[in-house]
C-alpha cells in the first residue's frame, strides 16, 4: 500500500496504546469524525487495513418494540463497519460513496451485536490503481449468542474528489 491516508496517520499514534484503551480512543476518534456513530454507540474494537470490527451494546436508545436492536440500529452497524474499512483503505484524494445496500433480517438478535467488514488484497490495491470505481464489502453481523440475525451485502464507491 501507498502512503497512509488521513484515517491511518491519525490511528497511527494509538497503536503503542493497550487494547481496551485503543479501542475507546478509535471510538472517540471516528465519533468525531461521523457523530452519528456516537448517537447511536457504536464502540470500535478493531480497526485494521483489511478488518474492522465494531460492538453496539444493546440497551434502550436502541431497542425497538419488542426489547431488541433495532433493524435500523442493526443496519448502521453493519454500514459504518463497512464504510470504516474502505475510508481506511482509501487515498486522501479519493471520496467513499455508499452505492447500495442489502439487509435481510433473518433471525430476532439477542443482547448487542458485533459487526466485522473484510477486504481481499486486491479489493484494497483498486483504491490506489483505479481512479473511481465500485466494491462489494464483506461484513458479518453475530448477535451476542454468537447467531447471525442478518444478511448484508453493502456495495461502495469511490470517485476522486473534486469530480
Amino acid at each position: 500500500m501507498s502512503k497512509p491516508n488521513f484515517i491511518a496517520r491519525a490511528l497511527a499514534p494509538l497503536q503503542v496504546l493497550p487494547p481496551f484503551l485503543r479501542s475507546r480512543a478509535q471510538t472517540v476518534l471516528f465519533q468525531r469524525m461521523v457523530p452519528f456513530t456516537g448517537t447511536a454507540g457504536i464502540q470500535f474494537e478493531e480497526v485494521g487495513p483489511d478488518r474492522v470490527a465494531l460492538r453496539l451494546a444493546s440497551g434502550r436508545r436502541v431497542h425497538n418494540h419488542i426489547g431488541g436492536v433495532h433493524a435500523a440500529a442493526a443496519g448502521l452497524l453493519a454500514e459504518t463497519a463497512t464504510g470504516f474499512v474502505v475510508a481506511v483503505n482509501l487515498p486522501d484524494d479519493k471520496l467513499p460513496l455508499l452505492r447500495s445496500m442489502k439487509v435481510d433480517y433473518t433471525r430476532r438478535a439477542r443482547g448487542g451485536l458485533r459487526a466485522v467488514a473484510t477486504l481481499s488484497p486486491e479489493q484494497r490495491q483498486a483504491f490506489l490503481d483505479q481512479p473511481k470505481g465500485d466494491v462489494a464489502v464483506a461484513v458479518t453481523v453475530t448477535d451476542e449468542g454468537g447467531a447471525s440475525p442478518m444478511e448484508c451485502e453493502f456495495v461502495w464507491a469511490w470517485v476522486t474528489k473534486g469530480v
